[in-house]
């Protein structure tokens, strides 16, 4: 089975600030680090092809930073990696990295699974899997915290409801996003970083994927107007009392006063 893993390399989280005067969000120059969901998708990907055999296959959109999470992923054990990279493709919205990685997926050609992380933590728009489907005009099933069965034709996961799960049946090709709880994703070996940093990265134009520039990059349906804080929290009341038993007292008495109880 060949199965591709969606990566996107992000800032780190902690490092992003917002620029009030102008509304643009100011990203940090650093190479930032591989979305924590996706390393959950590369290893699920990987434990499928321990079992059914196979190829995974590291796909990314991006520039030259973008580049090092394809190398943390042959790190680990991803047989081969392909990085989508053209000047037409920035400022891609999400609907637009879906129809670029649509194309992708469609030009390896024997793609059977399609696996990602339930979402990028710099936007957390939870749009591309979706999309991506969409495009391809496969099955999704979204937000899979396990694997139960999987084999060239079908597969069967648990999806993560707001009230538990759902167990759901669907026939591959498909498209699948993870959340964290599916498996616990292994650390690169030595050996494995070695051969990564000298492991060959195909890469892919708009050409070479025949994507028209109209539909994707500043083109996009949508765009980022401005961008804000969010307003700060108001300060919590602090309940006094001379011992434990005083503050519980006051406690109660001021969730009366609030009609809380």
């Amino acid at each position: 089975m060949h199965i591709a893993v969606i990566v996107k390399q992000v800032p780190e989280i902690e490092l992003i600030r917002v620029d009030e005067a102008s509304g643009k969000v100011v990203l940090p120059s650093g190479p930032g680090i591989v979305n924590p969901f996706d390393e959950y998708a590369l290893e699920e990907a990987l434990r499928i092809r321990e079992k059914l055999g196979g190829k995974v296959t590291a796909v990314t959109l991006g520039g030259e930073r973008a580049e090092s999470a394809l190398r943390q992923a042959l790190s680990v054990g991803a047989d081969a990696a392909v990085q989508i990279t053209d000047p037409a493709f920035d400022e891609s919205d999400p609907q637009a990295i879906a129809r670029i990685l649509a194309a992708a997926i469609a030009k390896m050609g024997d793609i059977r699974l399609v696996l990602g992380g339930k979402q990028a933590v710099d936007d957390d728009s939870a749009q591309v899997p979706a999309a991506l489907a969409a495009f391809l005009d496969w099955p999704q099933a979204l937000f899979v915290r396990k694997t139960e069965s999987i084999s060239e034709t079908e597969a069967v996961f648990q999806r993560t409801t707001e009230e538990g799960y759902d167990t759901v049946a669907t026939s591959l090709p498909a498209v699948v996003s993870v959340v964290k709880e599916i498996n616990e994703p292994r650390l690169p070996s030595l050996k494995g970083k070695m051969a990564a940093k000298k492991a060959p990265i195909t890469k892919w134009s708009a050409a070479d994927l025949g994507i028209d520039p109209s539909l994707v990059g500043k083109n996009s349906a949508s765009r980022v107007v401005t961008a804000s804080l969010p307003p700060a929290r108001q300060k919590g009341d602090v309940i006094e009392g001379a011992t434990p038993d005083e503050v519980a007292d006051n406690l109660i008495q001021k969730l009366r006063r609030d009609q809380v109880i």
